[in-house]
């Protein structure tokens, strides 16, 4: 390997955990704990100014976090079982790394759905507003893997090239010292491609409710797909493809799909507070929405302003 581009590496953490008497922090959950923090605080907002209540998505969020939290984790572990089998205890010690992200999507999104439905709260709202907030989360939380030093790629002598310590090497990688950034690589992709475009688009008015969930699923299912064809980690293939690559596929036919019918469906989104989708104006402060006395508007402008929580 050159020397060049070893020195032009990653540099692996020197730790993982801070030490603070007898409590150990450990980075991985600081990070997870952070993305699930601004994923709630974006996504909320974003709710709001959707036309939804505050405190009914709060409350479905409490509850998405933590059933996605354990579907995440079963997912991992029901396919890492050889990891748990003299440690059976560890499957709790979430800590260590290890949830997979697709079971927590799942189960999260199922819960989102039943809890939406229950509490008449408005699901298309809820899945465009978690389209930003889930991904920055994403972005945050994929730190957590630098310094747990796990789900790297092959071996690279990229100048961005992670270094990997022996003891977390692969067997067949054991003489080799850097690695691609899998975790690097999906976390700019959220933040600085996905998050804007879906931001982009529905500033220029060309999405129509429900549709920047399709988008998120799609394009997260993209580079998702890119960074299974990558990763040593897997336990499994199957015509040269892990489990993930071909959840990932589905992902992208799904999400495409969704995008799609979103579109045709045509149903326009009201932002709080800003312009309407049908108006050229900004919403005025009003309690009831009212028609202007515009002789040239064939139907009337309509402006709405509902007070943010």
């Amino acid at each position: 390997m050159l020397a060049s581009a070893v020195l032009a590496a990653i540099p692996s953490p020197s730790q993982n955990t801070i030490e603070i008497g007898p409590l150990t922090i450990h980075f991985y959950g600081i990070l997870i704990a952070l993305g699930v923090i601004v994923a709630i605080v974006v996504s909320r907002h974003r709710y709001v100014r959707f036309g939804g209540s505050g405190q009914v998505f709060e409350r479905v969020a409490i509850w998405a976090v933590v059933i996605g939290f354990l579907g995440a984790r079963l997912a991992y572990v029901s396919t890492h079982t050889a990891r748990f089998t003299d440690r059976p205890w560890a499957i709790f010690f979430i800590w260590e790394g290890g949830l997979a992200l697709y079971g927590g999507i799942v189960l999260g999104a199922i819960t989102i759905i039943y809890l939406m439905n229950r509490w008449d709260g408005d699901i298309f709202a809820a899945g465009d507003a978690i389209a930003v907030g889930l991904p920055l989360a994403q972005a945050i939380g994929r730190w957590g893997n630098y310094f747990n030093q796990e789900l790297f790629g092959t071996p690279s002598d990229l100048p961005w090239a992670i270094m990997i310590d022996p003891a977390n090497r692969p067997p067949e990688y054991i003489n080799y010292e850097t690695f691609h950034p899998t975790f690097l690589y999906e976390s700019l992709w959220n933040a600085l491609i996905l998050v804007p475009l879906i931001l982009v688009l529905e500033r220029a008015g060309k999405l129509y409710k429900g549709a920047s969930w399709g988008i998120y699923v799609a394009m997260y299912a993209a580079i998702r797909f890119a960074m299974e064809l990558l990763r040593t980690d897997t336990t499994f293939r199957f015509l040269g493809l892990s489990r993930n690559g071909w959840v990932s596929i589905a992902g992208m036919i799904f999400g495409v799909a969704w995008f799609w019918w979103c579109q045709k469906r045509g149903e326009k989104r009201t932002l709080v507070g800003e312009p309407t989708l049908m108006s050229p104006q900004p919403a005025t402060v009003a309690s009831v929405a009212h028609e202007s006395d515009d002789p040239s508007s064939e139907n009337g402008w309509i402006s709405i302003d509902v007070e943010e929580e």
